[in-house]
């Protein structure tokens, strides 16, 4: 079967931010992406979990989305406008996908 090359972008970033995050995403041209809580963690701040918090606003999420590689600078200059302010992880690993039309 044939594969299509494609990166793999992962956004951490505090729940409040989804919104504006997953905004300037699709003003950037991504036409596709998850949403995953993010449970804990542990970082430069040490750990932190989710574990008794009342509300998930203090939280984080993951926005996860695969994309043509030449769809990825206008991405990430879009994302950083937004994380750069904030605590934000942002990783891109190099994935094969089945479907390109899809991407």
């Amino acid at each position: 079967m044939q594969t299509h090359q494609a990166k793999r972008v992962e956004i951490m970033i505090e729940a409040p931010m989804e919104r504006r995050l997953t905004e300037a995403l699709v003003e950037a041209g991504v036409t596709g992406f998850t949403v995953l809580p993010v449970r804990g963690g542990s970082g430069r701040s040490g750990q932190w979990s989710r574990a008794g918090q009342i509300s998930p606003a203090g939280g984080m999420v993951a926005v996860v989305c695969l994309i043509k590689p030449e769809r990825l600078d206008a991405m990430l200059e879009a994302a950083f406008a937004v994380v750069e302010r904030h605590i934000g992880v942002v990783s891109i690993t190099d994935a094969e996908v089945l479907r390109a039309e899809r991407f």
